[in-house]
């Protein structure tokens, strides 16, 4: 009898034509950036504006779910809130090679903030993720993104406390994959409020909210990690496959 044997084991690929620094890569961290700020001030400020109370009256953003949340889940969700818009934007300056060749010092500064952004996010995010207006989806897609962010993180510093600077890249890569999932609901959020009227089918906002809400949870990040390691790859950073062995 022959047996299957599935193994994700860390390779090293070599880097394909493309390189860092070219006109798609700077085009591509433009969009990450202005997207970044974007919903850091569209998003992320209102809720400094006003009271939550005040918030949930005018139905802003998750207001209306958390106002009735214990005041410890409500604090959870400012610091998620902080930590998750501090990871965005600083984490976008990580990718400036500019910044990285120039200013190492600034560099090295601004990973610390961002890891401990991460972590503070992460955090606050596990505890806010059980009152999800997504139920049981969206406490298992937040909760482990949330896992998966803080994990994320943890490698990334590892690796650079040894030296290993391609894979504290690619482990970085792989985290702000994670972070930018903030953009992503967003993006994809009207995008699956609108399938419906696209495709002809019945629409009514509160059912189709509803669904699109439902589909986020798993759809804001998991696409984001599927592409981060299909560009780890494409620079030849420490990347991940299965190798299949048979005995």
């Amino acid at each position: 009898m022959t047996a299957v044997t599935r193994l994700i084991e860390p390779v090293r690929t070599a880097p394909v034509a493309a390189r860092p620094g070219g006109a798609r890569s700077r085009i591509g961290w433009t969009f990450v950036l202005l997207t970044a700020f974007a919903v850091v001030a569209f998003s992320a400020a209102p809720y400094f504006t006003a009271s939550l109370r005040d918030l949930a009256d005018a139905e802003v953003g998750l207001a209306p779910t958390y106002a009735a949340t214990h005041p410890f889940v409500q604090g959870a969700l400012y610091a998620h809130i902080v930590g998750g818009a501090i990871a965005l934007l600083v984490g976008a300056l990580q990718f400036w090679r500019g910044l990285r060749m120039r200013a190492p010092g600034l560099h090295r500064w601004l990973g610390r903030l961002y890891l401990a952004a991460v972590a503070v996010g992460g955090v606050a995010g596990l505890v806010i993720a059980p009152s999800s207006p997504a139920g049981y989806v969206g406490l298992f897609g937040f909760g482990a993104l949330a896992v998966l962010w803080l994990v994320t993180a943890w490698r990334a510093y590892r690796a650079i406390r040894r030296g290993d600077v391609p894979s504290h890249r690619a482990w970085m890569m792989r985290n702000y994959a994670l972070t930018y999932s903030g953009v992503m609901l967003r993006l994809w959020l009207p995008l699956l409020l609108l399938a419906p009227l696209v495709l002809g089918l019945p629409w009514e906002f509160e059912s189709a909210f509803a669904n699109a809400y439902a589909a986020v949870p798993f759809l804001c990040w998991l696409p984001n990690l599927v592409f981060a390691e299909w560009l780890i790859r494409r620079r030849g950073l420490p990347s991940y496959r299965l190798l299949v062995t048979r005995g």
